[in-house]
């Protein structure tokens, strides 16, 4: 069973969606791409990222400058709570001994104060900053840094990049149902594992222990 558990952050740890849906219009105006609506919004979610870009007409040197306005903007307005039940399952895996590593799109800053003290603690390695299709890099630095083969490490997340930059690596990955992606899509991906509630991700942890 898994020796590193390498999470994901926004919608995977924290409830950043509300946050992010509330600053999209500005974004795509400032930005000049297409702004969804609600209904086309959910749509999006069943799609693969360069599917979503090629729908709202973002070409791909636009991603850095708009990663870099977006964590900025986080860093200053972003509340982002933690979704029920992940302080336990933070505190089932340090119990069983295995470690944990957190690898965001989003800033170091803006995640732990999110955790909080007491669960970043719990993390033995942050790697933020990671582009849109830039998480494979920092999969591989946190690796390296706790030395843990990538046969020994599970990448959890809540997206299809997720999924791919993890098999690019040699990851296991994980999938889990309460973030941005749906669940259709995120099986298409072909994750390791799937999870439908963090209760259930939860009894995967105890089981593994």
């Amino acid at each position: 069973m898994p020796d590193l558990y390498i999470f994901d952050f926004d919608g995977t740890l924290a409830d950043s969606a509300g946050w992010f849906r509330s600053i999209l219009p500005d974004i795509a105006k400032r930005f000049g791409f297409r702004c969804p609506g609600a209904e086309e919004l959910e749509e999006l979610r069943h799609k693969p990222p360069r599917e979503v870009m090629r729908v709202l007409k973002i070409p791909g040197w636009k991603l850095v400058f708009i990663a870099v306005h977006v964590r900025k903007r986080a860093a200053r307005e972003g509340h982002f709570p933690i979704f029920d039940g992940v302080p336990e399952v933070l505190e089932a895996i340090k119990a069983s001994g295995a470690k944990i590593a957190i690898v965001s799109s989003n800033a170091e800053a803006s995640v732990r104060r999110a955790l909080g003290p007491d669960l970043s603690a719990k993390v033995d390695a942050f790697s933020c900053g990671a582009g849109m299709f830039g998480k494979a890099k920092h999969f591989q630095e946190v690796l390296a840094k706790l030395g843990v083969p990538a046969g020994r490490a599970l990448a959890v997340g809540d997206e299809i990049r997720d999924i791919d930059a993890a098999r690019d690596v040699g990851l296991k990955s994980a999938a889990v149902a309460w973030g941005f992606a749906m669940q259709p899509a995120l099986e298409a991906a072909g994750p390791d594992y799937f999870f439908e509630t963090v209760a259930d991700f939860r009894a995967f942890v105890a089981g593994a222990a």
